[in-house]
Protein backbone atom coordinates (compact mmCIF):
# COMPACT_ATOMS: atom_id res chain seq x y z
CA UNK A 1 0.00 0.00 0.00
CA UNK A 2 0.92 3.54 -0.89
CA UNK A 3 2.70 4.99 2.48
CA UNK A 4 0.42 5.92 5.20
CA UNK A 5 1.02 9.71 7.15
CA UNK A 6 0.87 8.51 10.54
CA UNK A 7 2.31 8.69 13.42
CA UNK A 8 1.36 5.98 16.38
CA UNK A 9 0.00 3.39 13.73
CA UNK A 10 -3.09 2.24 11.74
CA UNK A 11 -6.10 1.58 13.32
CA UNK A 12 -8.99 -0.97 10.82
CA UNK A 13 -12.81 -0.58 12.10
CA UNK A 14 -15.78 -2.75 10.05
CA UNK A 15 -19.37 -2.97 10.80
CA UNK A 16 -20.58 -6.60 10.00
CA UNK A 17 -23.98 -8.17 9.65
CA UNK A 18 -27.22 -6.19 9.55
CA UNK A 19 -27.16 -2.55 9.85
CA UNK A 20 -28.56 -0.84 13.03
CA UNK A 21 -28.99 2.77 14.50
CA UNK A 22 -25.79 3.64 16.52
CA UNK A 23 -22.82 2.09 13.89
CA UNK A 24 -21.83 5.60 13.00
CA UNK A 25 -21.66 6.90 16.37
CA UNK A 26 -19.16 4.28 17.27
CA UNK A 27 -16.66 4.96 14.39
CA UNK A 28 -16.49 8.70 15.29
CA UNK A 29 -16.36 7.85 18.92
CA UNK A 30 -13.15 5.36 17.89
CA UNK A 31 -11.54 7.40 14.59
CA UNK A 32 -11.95 11.03 16.49
CA UNK A 33 -9.97 9.71 19.47
CA UNK A 34 -7.73 7.82 17.49
CA UNK A 35 -6.76 10.71 15.04
CA UNK A 36 -6.40 13.16 18.31
CA UNK A 37 -4.31 10.57 19.68
CA UNK A 38 -1.94 10.43 16.59
CA UNK A 39 -3.51 7.33 14.93
CA UNK A 40 -4.43 6.89 11.31
CA UNK A 41 -8.04 4.82 10.76
CA UNK A 42 -8.71 3.13 7.83
CA UNK A 43 -12.75 1.97 7.44
CA UNK A 44 -12.96 -1.76 5.53
CA UNK A 45 -15.73 -1.33 3.80
CA UNK A 46 -18.57 -4.15 3.45
CA UNK A 47 -17.61 -5.86 6.72
CA UNK A 48 -15.50 -8.77 6.07
CA UNK A 49 -16.14 -8.57 2.52
CA UNK A 50 -13.38 -5.73 2.35
CA UNK A 51 -10.72 -7.92 3.50
CA UNK A 52 -11.62 -10.39 1.50
CA UNK A 53 -12.10 -8.89 -2.00
CA UNK A 54 -9.01 -6.56 -1.83
CA UNK A 55 -6.00 -6.43 -4.40
CA UNK A 56 -2.43 -6.11 -2.82
CA UNK A 57 -1.76 -3.79 -5.80
CA UNK A 58 -0.32 -0.03 -5.39
CA UNK A 59 -2.39 1.59 -8.14
CA UNK A 60 -5.44 -0.98 -7.73
CA UNK A 61 -8.96 0.99 -7.24
CA UNK A 62 -9.57 -0.34 -3.75
CA UNK A 63 -11.85 2.22 -2.99
CA UNK A 64 -14.88 -0.44 -2.77
CA UNK A 65 -12.92 -2.40 -0.26
CA UNK A 66 -11.38 0.50 2.26
CA UNK A 67 -11.13 4.05 2.46
CA UNK A 68 -9.14 6.50 5.56
CA UNK A 69 -11.16 8.28 8.01
CA UNK A 70 -10.87 11.85 8.72
CA UNK A 71 -12.75 14.27 11.55
CA UNK A 72 -14.63 15.77 9.05
CA UNK A 73 -16.48 12.48 7.02
CA UNK A 74 -17.20 11.11 10.52
CA UNK A 75 -18.46 14.46 12.17
CA UNK A 76 -21.19 14.26 9.19
CA UNK A 77 -22.34 10.98 9.34
CA UNK A 78 -22.06 10.15 12.87
CA UNK A 79 -25.65 11.50 13.89
CA UNK A 80 -27.16 9.48 11.57
CA UNK A 81 -28.48 5.48 11.28
CA UNK A 82 -27.36 2.52 9.40
CA UNK A 83 -23.28 2.17 8.71
CA UNK A 84 -21.54 4.32 5.98
CA UNK A 85 -18.76 1.97 5.91
CA UNK A 86 -21.43 -0.94 4.54
CA UNK A 87 -22.11 -4.07 5.88
CA UNK A 88 -22.37 -7.76 4.62
CA UNK A 89 -22.58 -11.27 6.15
CA UNK A 90 -19.30 -12.54 5.21
CA UNK A 91 -16.93 -15.23 6.89
CA UNK A 92 -14.11 -15.32 5.61
CA UNK A 93 -12.84 -18.62 7.04
CA UNK A 94 -16.41 -20.32 5.05
CA UNK A 95 -16.22 -18.41 1.61
CA UNK A 96 -18.20 -20.32 -1.27
CA UNK A 97 -16.19 -21.13 -4.68
CA UNK A 98 -18.44 -18.93 -6.36
CA UNK A 99 -17.87 -16.13 -3.91
CA UNK A 100 -13.90 -16.17 -4.22
CA UNK A 101 -12.86 -13.08 -5.40
CA UNK A 102 -11.39 -13.41 -9.51
CA UNK A 103 -8.09 -12.82 -8.29
CA UNK A 104 -7.53 -15.78 -5.92
CA UNK A 105 -9.80 -18.03 -8.07
CA UNK A 106 -7.29 -20.76 -9.22
CA UNK A 107 -5.53 -20.82 -5.49
CA UNK A 108 -8.88 -21.28 -3.83
CA UNK A 109 -11.33 -23.83 -5.64
CA UNK A 110 -12.44 -25.88 -2.85
CA UNK A 111 -16.96 -25.95 -2.17
CA UNK A 112 -16.23 -23.70 0.96
CA UNK A 113 -12.34 -21.63 1.56
CA UNK A 114 -10.77 -20.74 4.54
CA UNK A 115 -9.82 -16.92 3.57
CA UNK A 116 -8.27 -15.92 6.70
CA UNK A 117 -4.35 -16.28 5.04
CA UNK A 118 -5.51 -13.40 2.50
CA UNK A 119 -7.19 -11.32 5.31
CA UNK A 120 -3.86 -11.34 7.21
CA UNK A 121 -2.03 -10.48 4.26
CA UNK A 122 -3.91 -7.59 3.56
CA UNK A 123 -4.09 -5.97 7.16
CA UNK A 124 -0.19 -5.85 6.88
CA UNK A 125 -0.80 -4.34 3.33
CA UNK A 126 -2.72 -1.71 5.04
CA UNK A 127 -0.44 -1.50 7.79
CA UNK A 128 -3.31 -2.24 10.06
CA UNK A 129 -1.74 -2.70 13.64
CA UNK A 130 -5.03 -2.95 15.66
CA UNK A 131 -8.70 -4.15 14.35
CA UNK A 132 -11.94 -3.04 15.76
CA UNK A 133 -15.07 -5.05 14.35
CA UNK A 134 -18.29 -3.65 15.18
CA UNK A 135 -21.02 -6.69 15.24
CA UNK A 136 -23.05 -9.67 16.86
CA UNK A 137 -22.28 -13.35 17.53
CA UNK A 138 -21.06 -13.99 13.77
CA UNK A 139 -18.90 -10.61 12.96
CA UNK A 140 -17.60 -11.28 15.85
CA UNK A 141 -16.66 -14.85 15.90
CA UNK A 142 -14.10 -13.92 13.26
CA UNK A 143 -12.65 -10.93 15.29
CA UNK A 144 -12.27 -13.70 17.31
CA UNK A 145 -10.76 -16.55 15.23
CA UNK A 146 -8.31 -13.37 14.06
CA UNK A 147 -7.01 -13.21 17.84
CA UNK A 148 -6.57 -16.72 17.59
CA UNK A 149 -4.34 -16.34 14.62
CA UNK A 150 -1.87 -13.44 17.04
CA UNK A 151 -3.86 -10.46 15.60
CA UNK A 152 -4.70 -6.90 17.67
CA UNK A 153 -8.72 -7.08 18.20
CA UNK A 154 -10.32 -4.88 20.31
CA UNK A 155 -14.22 -5.83 19.82
CA UNK A 156 -17.58 -4.19 20.12
CA UNK A 157 -20.85 -5.33 20.09
CA UNK A 158 -23.79 -5.00 18.22
CA UNK A 159 -27.09 -6.24 17.29
CA UNK A 160 -30.93 -5.29 17.66
CA UNK A 161 -31.55 -8.48 19.42
CA UNK A 162 -29.36 -7.82 22.20
CA UNK A 163 -28.44 -11.51 22.43
CA UNK A 164 -24.22 -10.63 22.20
CA UNK A 165 -22.88 -13.19 25.53
CA UNK A 166 -21.04 -10.98 27.80
CA UNK A 167 -22.60 -7.83 27.92
CA UNK A 168 -25.98 -5.83 29.09
CA UNK A 169 -26.19 -3.79 25.85
CA UNK A 170 -25.90 -3.94 22.97
CA UNK A 171 -25.66 -1.27 20.25
CA UNK A 172 -29.30 -0.71 18.28
CA UNK A 173 -31.06 -2.39 20.83
CA UNK A 174 -32.40 0.61 22.29
CA UNK A 175 -33.26 2.25 19.18
CA UNK A 176 -35.10 -0.54 17.89
CA UNK A 177 -37.34 -1.00 21.39
CA UNK A 178 -38.25 2.64 20.78
CA UNK A 179 -39.28 2.20 17.29
CA UNK A 180 -41.44 -0.91 17.99
CA UNK A 181 -43.28 1.41 20.81
CA UNK A 182 -43.73 4.31 18.51
CA UNK A 183 -45.00 1.71 15.58
CA UNK A 184 -47.28 -0.31 17.60
CA UNK A 185 -48.74 2.89 19.27
CA UNK A 186 -49.44 4.29 15.66
CA UNK A 187 -50.86 0.92 14.65
CA UNK A 188 -53.38 0.50 17.79
CA UNK A 189 -55.92 3.29 15.50
CA UNK A 190 -56.92 0.53 12.81
CA UNK A 191 -56.59 -2.21 15.58
CA UNK A 192 -58.92 -0.25 17.66
CA UNK A 193 -61.17 1.35 14.94
CA UNK A 194 -62.16 -2.39 13.42
CA UNK A 195 -61.75 -3.94 16.69
CA UNK A 196 -58.92 -6.65 15.95
CA UNK A 197 -56.59 -8.41 17.46
CA UNK A 198 -52.99 -7.07 16.34
CA UNK A 199 -49.88 -9.28 15.52
CA UNK A 200 -46.67 -7.58 15.32
CA UNK A 201 -43.28 -9.65 14.65
CA UNK A 202 -40.66 -8.45 15.72
CA UNK A 203 -36.34 -9.47 15.25
CA UNK A 204 -35.47 -12.32 17.65
CA UNK A 205 -33.83 -15.44 16.24
CA UNK A 206 -32.84 -17.05 19.40
CA UNK A 207 -33.67 -14.45 22.21
CA UNK A 208 -36.53 -12.62 22.95
CA UNK A 209 -35.64 -9.05 24.36
CA UNK A 210 -36.86 -7.38 21.44
CA UNK A 211 -40.74 -7.99 22.21
CA UNK A 212 -39.91 -8.66 26.01
CA UNK A 213 -38.85 -4.77 26.50
CA UNK A 214 -41.42 -3.17 24.17
CA UNK A 215 -44.38 -5.38 25.85
CA UNK A 216 -43.38 -4.64 29.43
CA UNK A 217 -43.09 -1.15 28.65
CA UNK A 218 -46.58 -1.27 27.91
CA UNK A 219 -46.83 -1.50 23.74
CA UNK A 220 -48.53 -5.25 24.15
CA UNK A 221 -50.70 -7.55 25.97
CA UNK A 222 -48.97 -10.53 25.29
CA UNK A 223 -45.40 -11.72 24.05
CA UNK A 224 -44.25 -14.87 22.51
CA UNK A 225 -40.24 -15.82 22.25
CA UNK A 226 -37.91 -17.72 21.47
CA UNK A 227 -36.62 -18.67 24.33
CA UNK A 228 -40.19 -20.93 25.52
CA UNK A 229 -42.81 -22.77 22.84
CA UNK A 230 -45.98 -21.38 23.58
CA UNK A 231 -49.12 -23.09 23.21
CA UNK A 232 -51.40 -21.15 20.25
CA UNK A 233 -54.76 -22.14 22.03
CA UNK A 234 -53.85 -20.01 25.08
CA UNK A 235 -52.40 -17.47 23.78
CA UNK A 236 -55.89 -16.96 21.67
CA UNK A 237 -57.70 -17.15 25.25
CA UNK A 238 -55.50 -14.30 26.37
CA UNK A 239 -56.06 -12.18 23.19
CA UNK A 240 -59.45 -12.74 23.45
CA UNK A 241 -60.06 -12.11 27.13
CA UNK A 242 -57.47 -8.67 26.77
CA UNK A 243 -59.85 -7.19 23.66
CA UNK A 244 -62.79 -8.12 25.97
CA UNK A 245 -60.93 -5.75 28.87
CA UNK A 246 -60.15 -3.01 26.26
CA UNK A 247 -62.87 -0.31 25.76
CA UNK A 248 -61.92 -0.13 22.12
CA UNK A 249 -62.11 -4.05 21.77
CA UNK A 250 -58.63 -4.78 20.24
CA UNK A 251 -55.61 -6.80 21.96
CA UNK A 252 -51.37 -7.04 20.55
CA UNK A 253 -49.35 -9.73 20.78
CA UNK A 254 -45.71 -9.25 19.75
CA UNK A 255 -44.13 -12.14 17.91
CA UNK A 256 -40.20 -13.04 17.67
CA UNK A 257 -38.94 -14.00 14.42
CA UNK A 258 -37.89 -16.97 16.02
CA UNK A 259 -40.85 -17.93 17.90
CA UNK A 260 -42.26 -21.20 17.73
CA UNK A 261 -45.77 -23.66 19.02
CA UNK A 262 -45.61 -26.29 21.04
CA UNK A 263 -44.44 -29.05 18.62
CA UNK A 264 -43.26 -27.15 15.95
CA UNK A 265 -40.27 -25.53 14.63
CA UNK A 266 -38.97 -22.44 13.50
CA UNK A 267 -40.23 -21.04 10.50
CA UNK A 268 -38.17 -19.77 7.47
CA UNK A 269 -38.42 -17.66 4.42
CA UNK A 270 -36.46 -20.39 2.43
CA UNK A 271 -34.04 -23.06 2.97
CA UNK A 272 -31.11 -20.90 1.39
CA UNK A 273 -28.20 -20.09 4.37
CA UNK A 274 -26.25 -17.10 5.02
CA UNK A 275 -22.04 -17.66 5.81
CA UNK A 276 -22.97 -18.22 8.94
CA UNK A 277 -25.29 -21.02 8.09
CA UNK A 278 -28.18 -19.01 9.75
CA UNK A 279 -31.72 -19.33 7.11
CA UNK A 280 -33.51 -16.14 6.85
CA UNK A 281 -36.34 -16.58 9.28
CA UNK A 282 -40.08 -15.35 8.90
CA UNK A 283 -43.20 -16.01 8.68
CA UNK A 284 -44.77 -16.73 12.10
CA UNK A 285 -46.40 -13.89 12.11
CA UNK A 286 -48.41 -15.11 9.29
CA UNK A 287 -49.20 -18.22 10.86
CA UNK A 288 -50.28 -16.82 14.40
CA UNK A 289 -52.27 -14.15 12.56
CA UNK A 290 -54.03 -17.35 11.07
CA UNK A 291 -54.39 -19.50 13.71
CA UNK A 292 -55.91 -17.10 16.55
CA UNK A 293 -58.18 -15.71 13.84
CA UNK A 294 -59.32 -19.95 13.31
CA UNK A 295 -59.09 -20.71 17.19
CA UNK A 296 -61.00 -17.17 18.44
CA UNK A 297 -64.46 -18.49 18.32
CA UNK A 298 -63.73 -20.82 20.65
CA UNK A 299 -63.45 -17.96 23.05
CA UNK A 300 -65.81 -15.52 21.71
CA UNK A 301 -69.04 -17.06 21.81
CA UNK A 302 -68.75 -18.85 18.70
CA UNK A 303 -67.96 -15.78 16.23
CA UNK A 304 -64.25 -15.20 14.73
CA UNK A 305 -61.60 -11.68 15.39
CA UNK A 306 -59.98 -10.10 12.31
CA UNK A 307 -56.46 -9.59 12.57
CA UNK A 308 -54.39 -6.60 11.71
CA UNK A 309 -50.81 -8.18 11.05
CA UNK A 310 -47.77 -6.41 10.92
CA UNK A 311 -43.97 -7.38 10.25
CA UNK A 312 -42.27 -4.23 11.27
CA UNK A 313 -38.69 -5.76 10.53
CA UNK A 314 -36.70 -2.75 8.47
CA UNK A 315 -38.97 -0.47 10.04
CA UNK A 316 -37.41 -0.62 13.07
CA UNK A 317 -33.86 -0.92 12.45
CA UNK A 318 -33.64 2.59 10.00
CA UNK A 319 -33.40 5.78 10.97
CA UNK A 320 -31.41 7.56 13.21
CA UNK A 321 -29.79 6.34 16.30
CA UNK A 322 -32.17 7.48 19.54
CA UNK A 323 -30.28 8.92 22.73
CA UNK A 324 -28.93 5.94 23.95
CA UNK A 325 -27.80 4.46 21.28
CA UNK A 326 -26.36 7.79 20.20
CA UNK A 327 -24.33 8.19 23.64
CA UNK A 328 -23.20 4.12 24.12
CA UNK A 329 -21.63 4.08 20.64
CA UNK A 330 -19.33 6.98 21.56
CA UNK A 331 -18.57 5.54 25.07
CA UNK A 332 -17.68 1.86 23.80
CA UNK A 333 -15.05 3.80 20.60
CA UNK A 334 -13.74 5.53 23.62
CA UNK A 335 -13.33 2.45 25.21
CA UNK A 336 -11.88 0.69 22.31
CA UNK A 337 -8.83 2.83 22.37
CA UNK A 338 -8.11 3.62 25.53
CA UNK A 339 -7.36 -0.13 25.81
CA UNK A 340 -5.50 0.12 22.65
CA UNK A 341 -3.13 2.86 24.26
CA UNK A 342 -3.01 0.70 27.04
CA UNK A 343 -1.55 -2.17 24.66
CA UNK A 344 -4.36 -4.86 25.38
CA UNK A 345 -5.98 -6.43 23.06
CA UNK A 346 -8.38 -9.47 22.50
CA UNK A 347 -11.04 -7.99 24.31
CA UNK A 348 -14.61 -7.06 23.71
CA UNK A 349 -15.89 -3.86 25.21
CA UNK A 350 -19.38 -3.85 27.26
CA UNK A 351 -21.83 -2.50 29.54
CA UNK A 352 -22.73 -4.61 32.49
CA UNK A 353 -25.07 -3.56 35.97
CA UNK A 354 -24.51 -0.07 34.68
CA UNK A 355 -21.16 -0.04 34.38
CA UNK A 356 -19.03 -0.17 31.23
CA UNK A 357 -15.65 -2.42 30.80
CA UNK A 358 -14.41 -5.03 28.95
CA UNK A 359 -14.13 -8.53 29.05
CA UNK A 360 -11.85 -11.62 26.70
CA UNK A 361 -13.49 -11.63 23.55
CA UNK A 362 -13.53 -15.38 24.21
CA UNK A 363 -16.34 -15.13 26.22
CA UNK A 364 -18.65 -14.61 23.21
CA UNK A 365 -17.26 -18.35 21.83
CA UNK A 366 -19.78 -21.09 22.91
CA UNK A 367 -22.03 -18.67 24.80
CA UNK A 368 -25.87 -17.79 24.07
CA UNK A 369 -27.75 -14.44 25.97
CA UNK A 370 -31.04 -15.59 26.06
CA UNK A 371 -33.73 -14.54 28.08
CA UNK A 372 -33.80 -16.43 31.60
CA UNK A 373 -37.42 -17.63 31.69
CA UNK A 374 -37.99 -18.41 35.12
CA UNK A 375 -36.29 -15.05 36.17
CA UNK A 376 -38.04 -12.71 33.59
CA UNK A 377 -41.11 -14.16 31.55
CA UNK A 378 -44.67 -15.29 32.79
CA UNK A 379 -45.18 -18.30 30.78
CA UNK A 380 -48.72 -19.04 31.92
CA UNK A 381 -50.11 -15.49 31.35
CA UNK A 382 -46.91 -15.51 28.26
CA UNK A 383 -45.64 -11.48 29.31
CA UNK A 384 -42.73 -10.19 31.09
CA UNK A 385 -42.85 -10.62 34.77
CA UNK A 386 -43.58 -7.35 36.43
CA UNK A 387 -41.71 -8.01 40.25
CA UNK A 388 -38.55 -7.78 41.37
CA UNK A 389 -36.74 -5.04 39.94
CA UNK A 390 -34.64 -4.11 42.43
CA UNK A 391 -30.81 -4.32 41.72
CA UNK A 392 -31.62 -4.94 37.82
CA UNK A 393 -29.35 -3.30 35.30
CA UNK A 394 -30.62 -0.81 33.67
CA UNK A 395 -33.12 -2.47 30.53
CA UNK A 396 -34.19 -5.26 33.58
CA UNK A 397 -33.09 -8.49 31.36
CA UNK A 398 -29.06 -8.33 31.51
CA UNK A 399 -26.53 -10.49 30.72
CA UNK A 400 -27.50 -14.21 32.71
CA UNK A 401 -28.66 -17.11 30.91
CA UNK A 402 -31.82 -19.41 30.94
Amino acid sequence: MASVNTKKGVIGILTGGGDVPGLNPAIRGVTLRAIREGYQVIGIRHGWAGLVDMVREKDYDNSDNFVILDEELVDRTGRTGGTFLHSSRTNPSRVSKANVPDHLKGKFTADKNDLTPEVLKNLAWLEIDTLIPIGGDDTLSYGLRLHREGFKVVAIPKTMDNDVPGTDYCIGFSTCVTRTLQLVNSLRTSAGSHERFMVIEVFGRYAGYTAMLPTLAGAANRCVIPEYKFNIERLTELLVADRLKNPSRYSIVLVSEGATFEGSEMIFESDSTDAYGHKKLGGIGDLVSERIKDLSAKFNNGKKIEVVNQKLGYLARCGDPDVIDSIVPMVYGNIALNLLLRGVHGRLVVLSNGRYGDIPIESIAGAKKVVNIEMHYNTERLRPKFASFENKPFFIMGNESS
